[in-house]
């Protein structure tokens, strides 16, 4: 189940950035854009607990670290598969943080 779900994030990340930027000209508002700061290569998080809350810009390569599979799972409990935009995950920002600098928590 987590592996389908590593597999649909993947694909959706590869698709966004197929086609990065409309055009001015052909611009749509119904477009998914992505956003300037969300490079080739990696995708928005948004640590939620409470009332606190940051955006986070991770690398695909953390869809392998098993510390990061652990909130993708917990993300899925609590939020399911339908997230658009940033991916939500139920965690302090500071729980996220450890695991992207290297740390357990």
């Amino acid at each position: 189940m987590l592996r389908s779900f590593v597999g649909k994030i993947e694909k959706g990340v590869s698709l966004l950035f197929v086609h990065r930027r409309p055009p001015l000209n052909h611009f749509n508002e119904a477009t998914s854009v992505v956003p300037d700061d969300v490079r080739e290569g990696y995708f928005a998080v948004l640590a939620i607990k409470g009332e606190e809350s940051k955006r986070f810009i991770v690398g695909l390569h953390y869809l392998n670290d098993p510390a990061f599979l652990g909130l993708l799972d917990q993300a899925e409990e609590e939020f399911g598969f339908g997230q658009k935009g940033a991916l939500a995950i139920p965690c302090q920002p500071q729980e996220l943080q450890k695991i992207l600098d290297g740390r357990r928590v």
